[in-house]
């Protein structure tokens, strides 16, 4: 790891651990976030299992995989200051679980209910821990309006909420997991003692803003009602020795490949403090 990307992660370990997230020194460049966005909007015109619509429309909610068979998403990922990030995170070697744009349209795109990821990860894919971080990268302005990320600092520290009984078959159908009918839930009563108890955050920036959340921390987001598009660009890292033993999800959900990440720069994806106004 050079000085300057060990730097910029030095001391963000204990904020995480106490809270359950954390905002990184640094941004994504403009010219950075549009060749994302770029990318994102290609995608999203093509048809295919990675790109799902909001529940009864053709407005595009998210998108799967991408660093799969999109090559500045696979750029992305092995992005130094990222993968650095992800491993002072959670202490060991890491690889992709997860990459996903979540995507509000502008006052079509569905809230998120509150939820905690590692629910899915636990029970439909067998993930042993939630030794994972989510890095989440602002690739529009975010703010309370459109929809932003909605934390409740500490509550990763609680275990698993509110789980329900399994179907059956021992699932739920993994299309439930991409659409504003989760499968797994964080009640309102229980999210509303939380908050009380211990505030919420909502997790605001300008474009190329990059923040991480634990798997467990119980998050949710609202509809949005502005005339402004919200999209997030998660990569999900996971340590190599807690990867899913049997994953039944498709491959664009779960990462079969638990091969460590190797850092690679890449001269189309700058990055700059985040106080550069």
């Amino acid at each position: 790891m050079s000085t300057a990307t060990e730097s910029a992660v030095t001391g963000l370990k204990s904020t995480y651990d106490q809270d359950g997230w954390c905002e990184l020194p640094y941004r994504f460049t403009d010219k950075a976030v549009t060749l994302l966005k770029e990318a994102v909007a290609a995608i999203s015109r093509e048809s295919r299992p990675e790109v799902v619509y909001e529940k009864d429309s053709d407005t595009v909610r998210g998108i799967h995989g991408c660093h799969a068979f999109d090559e500045l998403c696979a750029a992305l990922v092995r992005h130094p200051r990222l993968v650095a990030a992800a491993e002072e995170l959670t202490g060991k070697p890491v690889y992709v679980y997860q990459f996903k744009v979540n995507l509000k349209q502008a006052r079509e795109g569905a809230a998120w209910p509150w939820h905690q990821d590692y629910a899915f990860w636990s029970e439909e894919d067998g993930m042993p821990r939630p030794d994972a971080v989510n890095i989440a990268i602002s690739l529009d302005d975010i703010h309370e309006d459109n929809g932003p990320l909605v934390v409740i600092p500490g509550s990763h520290r609680m275990g698993l909420l509110d789980l329900p009984e399994k179907d059956a078959d021992g699932g739920s159908g993994w299309r439930q997991h991409v659409s504003a009918d989760l499968a797994y839930t964080v009640s309102e009563q229980r999210a509303e003692d939380l908050a009380q108890e211990r505030g919420r955050v909502l997790i605001t920036g300008r474009a190329g803003t990059v923040h991480a959340f634990h798997p467990s921390i119980v998050h949710s987001s609202s509809n949005n009602v502005s005339s402004d598009r919200r999209a997030l660009l998660l990569i999900t890292y996971n340590t190599v020795d807690n990867a899913p033993p049997n994953p039944t999800r498709p491959e664009f959900l779960v990462a079969r490949d638990s091969t460590p990440v190797v850092p690679a720069d890449d001269d189309r994806l700058g990055t700059e403090p985040r106080s550069v106004a």
